[in-house]
C-alpha cells in the first residue's frame, strides 16, 4: 500500500513539475535475462532455466538548483521450476534496509511471479558548494572497484548477476565544500527496524591525491574508515586504498549475541593501455572470517556485505573494445584459504546501437566442494537491453 501511495506521489509531482517550467527527462529501460541458474543453496546440485525481466522507468526533474529523481521497476520471473524452488524462496526474503517495504508482494501467475518496486525516489538541492538530498537513495562512499569495505549503506554485491543493482536507503544526506579542496558531509538513514544509522566524514585533496575519513554509527555497529585515491606520479596508474575498523554485534545460531571487532581493507590500481585494454587489480584483506551460516543467520545485518569467508582475496578485472560494436570484460577473483577457490565472470557485449545491447556472460565458481566458491554451481545468461 505504501508503495502505491509513493507511486501516486511521483505522478502528482511530475504533473506539477510541468507547470513550473522545469526540465523533465524521461527514460525507459527493459532488461531481459534468459538464465541457466545454479541453486542458491550450498551443495544443491540443481540448475534452473528461467526468464528474468526488469522494466525500469526513470524520471529526472530539475529547476535551477533543485532536482528530483524517481525510478520504478516492474520485475517478473518466468519458469515454474525456479519460482517453486528453495532458491526463489530465499530470494523473496531479501528486502531493503528501510522502515517500510519498497516493493510489493510477489504476485504469482502460471509458471511465474512478478512484483513492482521503487528503486530510487529522492529530491535535493545542489549549488556547486552545498548539496542536500532526501529520500530513497544511494549513499556512495568508498573507492573500491570490486569491493567497498567502508560502505555499510549500499555495498555492491560483487558476485551477483548485477553487482551495482543495490537496494536504496531512506536517508537525508548533506555535504559542503570548505574552501576549494576540502569537503565535509553527513547522513542519517532509518533502518527496517526504525532505528537510525549516522554517517560523518571529511574529504581533502592533496594535489593529485584525495583522502577521506568516515565514521558510521548505529545501534549495532561502529565503523571508522578511510579512503585514499590518486595518481601514481606521471605513470597514468591510478592507485587507491580503502579500509574500515568495524565493531558490531552479531546473532549466533543459538540466538545469542556476540560482539566482534575486525579490520577489513583493500588496495588496488587501475591502468588504461593505449590499445584499449583497461586493467584493474585489487586485493582484499579481512582480519576476521565468517562462516556461510553466519551470513544466513545475520542476513539483514548491516555488515552482511563484509562477511568474508577468507582472510585474503586477489582480483583482476579487464575490459577491452574489439571494435565499436563488440567489447569484452572479465572478472577473476581468487579466494586464499585452507582450500583455494575462485570466481570467474566473463562477459561478451554486442552494442547494436544506442538503444539495443546484447550481453552473453557466465558466473563460474570453482574449487573443492567444501571451499568458499566450490559450494555453488555455475550460472550462464543471455541479456537483451532496450533503452530509450
Amino acid at each position: 500500500m505504501k508503495v502505491k501511495i509513493l507511486f501516486k506521489f511521483i505522478s502528482m509531482g511530475l504533473m506539477l513539475s510541468s507547470t513550473l517550467f522545469a526540465e523533465v527527462k524521461w527514460s525507459v529501460e527493459n532488461s531481459n535475462f534468459l538464465l541457466s541458474q545454479a541453486s542458491y543453496v550450498p551443495l544443491e546440485d540443481e540448475q534452473y532455466i528461467y526468464d528474468y525481466n526488469r522494466f525500469r522507468l526513470r524520471v529526472d526533474w530539475q529547476k535551477d538548483n533543485y532536482f528530483a529523481t524517481a525510478i520504478g521497476d516492474g520485475v517478473s520471473y518466468l519458469g515454474s521450476d525456479f519460482v517453486e524452488s528453495r532458491s526463489f524462496g530465499f530470494l523473496k526474503q531479501v528486502r531493503s534496509d528501510t522502515p517500510f517495504k519498497t516493493q510489493t508482494s510477489f504476485n504469482d501467475f502460471d509458471n511465474g511471479a512478478a512484483y513492482a518496486k521503487l528503486y530510487r525516489l529522492y529530491a535535493g538541492y545542489d549549488d556547486g558548494k552545498n548539496r542536500v538530498v532526501a529520500g530513497l537513495q544511494n549513499i556512495n562512499i568508498g573507492v573500491g572497484r570490486i569491493w567497498t569495505s567502508s560502505n555499510l549503506f549500499n555495498p555492491k554485491n560483487t558476485y551477483a548477476l548485477e553487482p551495482d543493482e543495490t537496494f536504496p536507503v531512506l536517508a537525508l544526506y548533506g555535504s559542503r565544500y570548505v574552501g576549494e579542496k576540502s569537503q565535509v558531509y553527513a547522513a542519517v538513514s532509518q533502518r527496517y527496524d526504525h532505528s537510525f544509522k549516522y554517517l560523518g566524514g571529511v574529504k581533502h585533496s592533496f594535489e593529485s591525491t584525495d583522502i577521506s575519513l568516515n565514521i558510521i554509527k548505529s545501534d549495532q555497529t561502529t565503523m571508522f574508515g578511510y579512503n585514499i585515491e590518486g595518481d601514481l606520479s606521471d605513470t597514468g596508474i591510478e592507485v587507491r586504498s580503502e579500509g574500515a575498523y568495524i565493531k558490531t554485534t552479531l546473532q549466533t545460531l543459538s540466538a545469542e549475541e556476540n560482539e566482534i571487532d575486525f579490520f577489513q581493507g583493500l588496495i588496488g590500481a587501475d591502468y588504461g593501455f593505449q590499445n584499449g585494454l583497461n586493467l584493474t587489480v585489487e586485493g582484499l584483506y579481512s582480519s576476521h572470517i565468517f562462516s556461510y551460516a553466519d551470513a544466513i543467520v545475520d542476513f539483514n545485518n548491516e555488515i552482511n556485505g563484509n562477511m568474508t569467508l577468507s582472510h585474503f582475496y586477489l582480483a583482476t578485472m579487464m575490459s577491452y573494445d574489439f571494435n565499436i560494436y563488440l567489447s569484452g570484460a572479465l572478472l577473476y577473483i581468487e579466494s586464499f584459504n585452507d582450500e583455494n577457490s575462485r570466481f570467474v565472470s566473463p562477459t561478451l557485449i554486442y552494442t547494436l546501437n544506442d538503444n539495443n545491447r546484447f550481453d552473453l556472460g557466465a558466473l563460474i565458481q570453482g574449487g573443492p566442494s567444501d571451499s568458499e566458491f566450490g559450494l555453488f554451481g555455475n550460472s550462464y545468461y543471455l541479456k537483451y537491453s532496450l533503452s530509450f
